[in-house]
């Protein structure tokens, strides 16, 4: 009786595999770890899903977190896909400096990001989404643009902003959807280098018009 009762408050011996001593494993504290593992698993069921299939419960498994902690950090879907999607934020850095290099550095910048991430870029599969109509994808498309071209507007000098911020925007979409969700034809094939150049050269009449080079260079 009494070694029956000794036996069962003893504690259970350890998984096979695991030391006596090992503690068991900890919950992620760290709260920007947390938020990183979260924005990668949304990334990652993007991409494999599309926006309309992906879900908070798959991207919560998926960064080892629970669907709650996923809500607090972000809020809604919308909310993961603003963070997890790169906008204005990511063109600070792009868009200071002089305005004569700021072509090449916006045509270098979007290259060297999609070539990065190629297929696996979300925004290369919020533009799948939203092609094939699914309302909420567009509305978030529209919406990172929106921010894009608010952070262009503030830097670009000239007439017809809005009509320039739109094209600009227009030609990264174009090679965005040539290059990296059709990936066919010459646009596909070119290296790296040669769509900078080639980019460089379409985005400067956008951005440095005729008139306000000749001003900035008086």
């Amino acid at each position: 009786m009494s070694k029956r009762i000794a036996d069962r408050g003893a504690p259970s011996e350890p998984a096979p595999g695991q030391d006596r001593d090992t503690p068991p494993p900890r919950r992620r504290r760290d709260r920007a770890a947390s938020q990183e593992a979260i924005l990668e698993a949304a990334r990652a069921e993007l991409h494999e899903h599309g926006y309309s299939r992906m879900t908070i419960r798959a991207v919560a498994a998926r960064a080892g977190v629970t669907h709650g902690l996923v809500m607090r950090h972000f809020g809604s879907k919308e909310g993961l896909l603003s963070a997890a999607i790169p906008g204005p934020r990511d063109l600070d850095a792009v868009l200071a400096g002089d305005s004569a290099g700021l072509p090449e550095r916006i045509a270098r910048a979007f290259v060297e990001r999609m070539e990065m991430a190629g297929s696996l870029d979300p925004m290369v599969a919020l533009i799948r989404s939203a092609a094939v109509n699914d309302p909420t994808a567009t509305r978030l498309y529209t919406s990172m643009q929106e921010q894009s071209a608010a952070a262009y507007r503030a830097v670009l000098a000239g007439p017809d902003i809005d009509e320039r911020v739109d094209l600009l925007g227009a030609v990264l979409l174009g090679v965005t959807f040539s290059r990296y969700v059709v990936r066919a034809g010459p646009l596909a094939a070119m290296s790296s280098q040669t769509v900078i150049r080639h980019l460089t050269g379409l985005l400067r009449p956008i951005v440095r018009p005729q008139s306000s080079s000749r001003t900035g260079e008086n």
